[in-house]
């Protein structure tokens, strides 16, 4: 399996993908560089890049390419660390949200218990420490953290997400800005109120059963 990475000014998007010289499995390779490109260009609509160029790069599983193309983005490390960590996921998404990473550049995690929906969807968004970008230290920063979480706050940086899909991915993108917005406004208001452990142990209980119904074989 190759994870095929778009990259731009601003994120990085990867698909855990199998690269054949079978005619099928080279159409489903268009397939996959074409929703890379499509959700990419979504996360520039939605301000959660800058806009410049980019471009496709094929890499292996030690992040060495593996295609003729552009040099191998420096944080091609934190998404294969994702995909070592987490077997379940195909997608990773990376990008600056400018709330979430606000919150982020705060040192501040997301994981006030304010709304069921994103303990239902996500859980708590935790802050991995600062790490200098286009370094191991990333990968390393996010590590213990993304075993449990598909979200994942970096601090003075951004956010990575990852999902069985690349649509999982960047919604859980959308949902992590969401959220924040939410808090925000909240925080602004002075007044939040988060739920209690009662509710939120209601939630988490019922958030697995969801898990348990929605696995693969269920």
């Amino acid at each position: 399996m190759h994870p095929t990475a778009l990259e731009k000014s601003g994120f990085t998007t990867t698909l855990n993908m199998a690269l054949s010289s079978t005619a099928p499995e080279r159409s489903a390779e268009m397939v996959h560089r074409k929703q890379l490109a499509r959700f990419g260009k979504w996360l520039y609509r939605l301000g959660f890049v800058p806009g410049t160029a980019g471009n496709l790069v094929v890499v292996d599983m030690q992040g060495r390419r593996v295609s003729e193309g552009r040099n191998v983005t420096s944080e091609i490390g934190m998404h294969l660390v994702i995909y070592q960590q987490r077997p379940d996921v195909q997608a990773v998404v990376h990008a600056h949200p400018p709330i979430a990473t606000g919150f982020a550049s705060c040192g501040l995690a997301l994981v006030e218990p304010l709304c069921s929906e994103i303990i239902m969807s996500l859980g708590s968004i935790p802050l991995a420490p600062y790490a200098t970008t286009g370094t191991e230290e990333v990968a390393s920063s996010i590590q213990p953290l993304i075993v449990d979480h598909d979200a994942v706050l970096l601090a003075n940086h951004g956010v990575v997400t990852a999902g069985h899909t690349l649509q999982d991915a960047f919604m859980r993108m959308e949902t992590v800005e969401h959220f924040a917005h939410i808090c925000l406004v909240a925080r602004q208001l002075g007044c939040p109120q988060p739920l209690s452990c009662d509710r939120l142990q209601q939630l988490e209980e019922a958030r697995s059963r969801y898990q348990r119904n929605a696995a693969p074989g269920c």
